[in-house]
């Protein structure tokens, strides 16, 4: 597991964990306090060239998930992912490769699995040079495009309603700004059923709900019992961040025993 340690690196590990998989994971900076037993962490820094395939001819894993972000840092989210490709495919490892609706520039507003990239933004633009190079380096690969990752009170954006409910954080959320968030365990549970199958090509593992960044805190705010109407909304100025970018999932789900829940519904008050 590449990305071991980040939100949804962590559910990966955790569900693997459980499955009874003999589990690997990286960091780069922290090693986690918390992880479930059994699992083997390696630091790993993908801007370093040799460290992968040291690691894994140490491992020798039969497939691996690369859930790393480095966010609009070209050396780890662009060039990384091509060391990691790379490495996987001279090791004859299975690979799935997490990529992002950041992609798409919302032009067009619904994309399917058989849209090409256009990019709006240096975050788009690196997981859009990763995808084309993960494509064209290990072709039995599995590209999975995703939106926001929302779950167990841990994402960004959870942390985010939370701090401006209190008035600890300064911004507003955008009403111009809509994806199609995905609970982080069913995101977790087709990455896992993705790297079990030898399909390969582009997947999209989103929820079927098309929420605003300011419509999904607010749901956010009422399963956690905040005052939603203390969330700031406004309108995205000055930010090369694409507005309406919906993933169509459809073809996928079609493929997938795992059902991706749409936000109203996996943010539903009990």
């Amino acid at each position: 597991m590449v990305g071991g340690s980040g939100f949804l690196g962590a559910e990966l590990v955790r569900r693997a964990s459980a499955a009874g998989w003999a589990t690997a994971a990286t960091y780069c900076s922290a090693r986690p306090c918390t992880a479930p037993p059994g699992v083997s962490w390696h630091r790993l820094d993908l801007r370093a060239p040799d460290r992968l395939d040291d690691l894994l001819a140490e491992l020798t894993p039969d497939a691996i998930i690369n859930a790393t972000s480095g966010q609009s840092d070209w050396a780890v989210t662009a060039d990384g992912s091509v060391r990691v490709a790379m490495a996987a495919a001279r090791h004859g490892c299975r690979l799935v490769h997490v990529s992002s609706d950041a992609v798409f520039s919302g032009s067009r507003i619904s994309y399917d699995e058989s849209c090409l990239p256009d990019p709006v933004s240096p975050y788009g633009a690196a997981k859009a040079a990763a995808e084309t190079a993960v494509r064209l380096l290990t072709p039995a690969a599995a590209v999975a495009r995703t939106s926001l990752i929302i779950g167990h009170g841990g994402s960004a954006h959870e942390h985010m309603v939370h701090e401006l409910a209190a008035g600890t954080r300064e911004g507003v959320l955008f009403t111009d700004v809509v994806r199609c968030p995905v609970h982080v365990g069913d995101l977790a549970a087709a990455l896992l059923e993705l790297a079990c199958s030898d399909t390969a090509g582009l997947f999209h593992l989103a929820g079927p709900d098309a929420l605003s960044r300011h419509d999904l805190g607010v749901l956010i705010a009422r399963r956690d019992g905040l005052d939603a109407s203390r969330l700031p909304a406004g309108q995205r100025e000055g930010t090369s961040m694409a507005l309406d970018v919906r993933l169509d999932s459809r073809a996928t789900q079609e493929q997938l025993g795992t059902r991706l829940r749409g936000a109203r519904e996996f943010l539903r008050l009990p």
